[in-house]
């Protein structure tokens, strides 16, 4: 990774909001991921539920993650998840490890809170981030959700 101080999360605030509306990702990247104005705004009417933070490295924030904690997966209490809900790492950032540095910070505050397995979705297709997961261990679990790949990463 290439970096000028070790990368690491800080909660969204007043202070740096205006960082976190400013991470774009790759213009073929778009339809992938929603902007960071979106997450936050779902995020401010799911409190409890959305965990969004703002990746930084020295005094540049480089990208923005959010997680999902003990969501109704099925809506029938059948299956409680948690994972990585969103991802947006800035275009001139990428590459440099601060994707794989934010899975495994969600899996630390997952496996902190006792949770086994962390879940994401991706849209399939070029220029979207399938490889990318299943290169950091996720596997495919057979499912879609609102037309995306369901993966699976065991946190034991």
């Amino acid at each position: 990774m290439t970096t000028t101080t070790a990368p690491r999360l800080e909660e969204i605030t007043a202070g740096n909001l205006k960082a976190a509306l400013g991470i774009r990702v790759r213009p073929d990247q778009e339809f992938a991921v929603e902007p960071v104005a979106d997450s936050l705004a779902e995020a401010y009417v799911r409190p409890g539920t959305a965990w969004p933070r703002l990746i930084m490295d020295g005094d540049r924030a480089v990208g923005f993650l959010m997680a999902f904690l003990d969501i109704d997966w099925h809506d029938d209490g059948s299956a409680i998840r948690s994972g990585l809900w969103r991802l947006n790492i800035a275009a001139e950032e990428q590459g440099k490890g601060y994707g794989s540095f934010a899975v495994r910070s969600v899996a630390a505050e997952l496996r902190r809170r006792g949770t086994k397995e962390l879940y994401v979705t991706w849209h399939p297709g070029d220029n979207g981030p399938e490889d990318f997961y299943l290169g950091l261990g996720f596997r495919k679990n057979g499912e879609l959700a609102e037309g995306e790949t369901v993966g699976v990463l065991p946190l034991d």
